[in-house]
């Protein structure tokens, strides 16, 4: 049997790479990195870095590349293996239908490390050609509280960062160290531009900063608060993680490439237009830019996010893989969409030029492409932190309202089982990856004694462990899964009530 010969991804090779693989137009040697994106992650790859190649080839305008940032030693081997490929990387992009594009992304101009070279990231941030510093840092990466809203000094690394300015270890250090020499030098700032899913991420992420500035410097946070632009945006598109199988396919191409991007066809950046700088054009290859992100992001955050958890938790103990499993099965889908209808679309806010029914239809056939395996592993990491934003304010909205919560309230339900006994209904180990996941667990496993345990975590409780309605349907729920833990009757039981009570 003939051995597939395969090419080695690097821009020595990049122009003879198989007709099957699309590549850069633009000449690569020319490209200056305008920006710098801390959390070079599959999502950032499959999302702003997708948007800037594209932009790029379209417009010729090449001094938008990205120099990537890594800030901890875990990204050392996404490092070594770009650095090897010339910060190339093939994104595969999966239709429902079977079709698959490949696509190979070129507007990674580099990518520091910062445990190894502290100084090399603040002054590539601090270099005048920096116009933006964008960031993919995941929900629990700006240090806030989730009850107060305050940023959280109590935290090591933080105490840390204060004490040794030049030699951070989170984000927030280095973006004061980088503006405070921009200061220093009397250069305009750069935009700092949330990528992640959290509500008002730019609004978040200047309040952090800013907190952080005041600690540093007054008159450098004074500086920040008036000069800094931090626009808020909505982001989308579903990025699993990349699997061995993903770089087996390109290699019955014939490319290696050591670590391609997954992704779906679907793809959505919503951008408030208020930046400190000149900025890409994005718009030319899909952005949309508005005066107001908050009704797209809301929407996006209680629907699609919050759909991920309730697919991710409820899938994960009945025993499912993958997203598409979970929504496949008809009383998953049934439930999901009974928890998009009545539970989060009362509560939405009306969305400049989105059919609400349409987006629902549309996140459904997202979920179940079959062509996108997402685990639900990773749908569940950081479940905390995920709730707390994505699932808890609907619950808040509609306590006020007087409106349903018992879809949401079994999925905390089930989070409490999920959490306590780490396994599935079958007995088969979860993998738990959260960072409160310790002491979710110590509530958690308490609750056979005390049915709302779990409810004395006030970091993320505090404010519905004060509803008597919210206590009773969650001790309810708690309580029924625990004597009879089989999750798609409880599912069924929601579904039957809620039609009983529509019916009367």
């Amino acid at each position: 049997m003939q051995t597939q010969t395969t090419i080695c991804l690097n821009n020595q090779n990049i122009h003879s790479l198989p007709e099957s693989i699309s590549v850069p137009t633009y000449d690569r040697s020319k490209v200056t990195a305008g920006i710098v994106h801390v959390g070079v992650g599959g999502f950032h790859r499959s999302h702003e870095a997708f948007y800037t190649d594209a932009y790029m080839a379209q417009s010729g305008d090449l001094s938008w590349g990205i120099c990537g940032v890594g800030l901890r030693d875990a990204d050392r081997k996404m490092q070594s293996l770009l650095k090897q490929q010339d910060y190339l990387y093939t994104l595969i992009v999966r239709h429902p239908n079977g079709t698959i594009e490949n696509k190979v992304i070129g507007c990674l101009t580099d990518f520091l490390l910062g445990c190894d070279d502290p100084m090399a990231v603040i002054n590539k941030m601090a270099s005048e050609e920096t116009k933006i510093v964008s960031l993919t840092i995941t929900e629990g990466g700006y240090n806030f509280n989730p009850v107060t809203g305050e940023f959280d000094f109590t935290n090591p690394d933080v105490i840390h960062d204060l004490a040794n300015p030049d030699k951070p270890r989170l984000v927030f250090g280095y973006l004061i160290a980088a503006l405070k020499l921009r200061f220093e030098k009397g250069l305009a700032p750069f935009t700092i531009q949330s990528c992640d899913n959290v509500q008002h991420n730019g609004d978040v992420a200047k309040k952090m900063v800013i907190d952080y500035a005041h600690a540093v410097d007054s008159d450098l946070a004074d500086w920040i608060e008036s000069e800094v632009s931090f626009p808020n945006a909505m982001v989308d598109r579903i990025t699993p993680a990349t699997t061995p199988e993903d770089i087996s396919y390109l290699q019955t191409l014939g490319i290696k490439d050591e670590w391609p991007v997954t992704c779906e066809p679907f793809h959505q950046w919503i951008i408030e237009d208020k930046f400190t700088l000149t900025r890409p054009q994005w718009e030319q290859v899909g952005a949309q830019f508005v005066s107001d992100v908050t009704p797209y992001e809301k929407m996006k955050i209680r629907l699609l996010n919050a759909g991920h958890s309730v697919l991710g938790i409820l899938g994960s103990l009945y025993g499912f893989d993958t997203i598409d499993e979970s929504v496949q099965d008809p009383l998953f889908a049934e439930f999901l969409r009974h928890f998009m209808d009545i539970e989060v679309t009362p509560i939405l806010s009306p969305v400049p030029g989105i059919n609400l029914e349409e987006y629902k239809d549309t996140l459904l056939e997202r979920f179940a492409n079959p062509n996108i395996k997402d685990s639900l592993a990773r749908i569940c990491s950081e479940n905390a932190a995920k709730l707390s934003t994505f699932m808890l304010p609907t619950i808040a909205n509609n306590l006020a309202k007087n409106g349903e919560i018992q879809c949401a309230t079994l999925v905390i339900a089930a989070w409490c089982y999920y959490s306590d006994k780490q396994t599935d209904l079958q007995g088969k180990p979860l993998t738990i990856s959260d960072a409160m996941a310790d002491e979710v667990h110590q509530l958690a496993s308490q609750t056979s004694e005390r049915s709302g345990a779990l409810l004395e975590l006030k970091s993320i409780f505090s404010g519905l462990s004060n509803s008597e309605k919210f206590v009773a349907a969650y001790t309810a729920q708690v309580e029924a899964l625990y004597s009879t833990p089989n999750v798609k009757q409880h599912m069924q039981a929601v579904l039957s009530e809620c039609k009983l009570g529509q019916a009367s």
